[in-house]
């Protein structure tokens, strides 16, 4: 039996009206904004949530504040129909997805700026006003929907941490929680713009992966941070990326490590290949960090 569609609203008192029927109820309210094309990563997040709250949302919004004047708005994949399809079969409540009118409408002028991890020399280096737009339409549909609890993929990790710092600072009542990176097979980690991929570019592009591997394994074995890098970002070049940016940075502050050893440690990437801009990002672990330092 094929499953039914989840209801989808366009505006925001339609959006508030329903969350508010459910709160009259006692339940607990989900976000997981998106972008829509809808993969598995993103479905993962659905199910999730769905193990912490009794209903979900599921925004779909392509937000022009986050793009840059030569970045790819126009070309970014959309699929409604496919996208509520796949939520359907997941059993999902809700789809907010509203126009960019709804959103920003006629005399919009207020942006939300932010500091800390936002501005960490990573994404903010190569993409300066990408933070301010994700931080605006986050806010937006957080106080939209006010739901309990909202969930981010770690794969955007820079972003993950600007959106919680940015939740504590203006005091939103939601509780940010970051959902694990789904993977192909191969590795690659799973975004809508892996589409863009030439074939032969896709059978590269686990590379990117590879080297944060083995420069997590370099850093866990005692090596330096700031070398193990250095040789990922060679390695990646020697394959064919145009590599932005291998680093690694204190997993909770996204600042320059000071103490490697003890501090938690996030190695994060950005490379493009071709017209394609692949980011990722792993945990170093801990305890091996520990036993080489001992």
């Amino acid at each position: 039996m094929k499953a039914a569609l989840p209801k989808i609203v366009r505006r925001i008192n339609a959006l508030r009206t329903q969350v508010a029927a459910w709160r009259a109820s006692g339940e607990t309210v989900a976000l997981v904004p998106t972008m829509g094309a809808l993969h598995d990563g993103h479905l993962a997040l659905v199910e999730e949530v769905q193990k912490r709250a009794g209903r979900v949302v599921v925004s779909i919004f392509v937000n022009p504040a986050q793009f840059g004047p030569n970045e790819d708005l126009a070309r970014y994949p959309r699929d409604e129909r496919g996208d509520t399809a796949k939520l359907a079969r997941l059993g999902t409540d809700l789809v907010y997805a509203p126009s960019p009118a709804e959103i920003y409408p006629t005399g919009f002028a207020s942006k939300v700026l932010v500091n800390g991890p936002a501005k960490a020399g990573l994404e903010d280096k190569y993409r300066p006003d990408h933070f301010a737009g994700v931080a605006t339409v986050v806010a937006k549909l957080l106080i939209q929907c006010q739901p309990d609890i909202a969930i981010f993929g770690e794969k955007d990790y820079q972003q993950l941490m600007v959106i919680r710092r940015m939740a504590i600072d203006l005091d939103l009542p939601v509780r940010i929680v970051g959902g694990a990176t789904r993977r192909e097979k191969d590795g690659l980690a799973m975004s809508s713009r892996n589409i863009y991929l030439a074939a032969s570019e896709r059978a590269t592009a686990p590379l990117l992966n590879a080297a944060l591997h083995e420069a997590g394994g370099r850093i866990a074995e005692g090596g330096d941070p700031a070398k193990a890098a250095a040789a990922a970002r060679r390695a990646l070049t020697r394959a064919g990326f145009r590599v932005d940016y291998v680093a690694a940075r204190n997993a909770d502050t996204l600042a320059a490590l000071t103490a490697p050893r003890e501090e938690p440690i996030r190695l994060l990437a950005a490379a493009w290949l071709g017209r394609t801009r692949l980011i990722d990002n792993i945990a170093v672990k801990k305890a091996s960090r520990k036993k080489a330092g001992a």
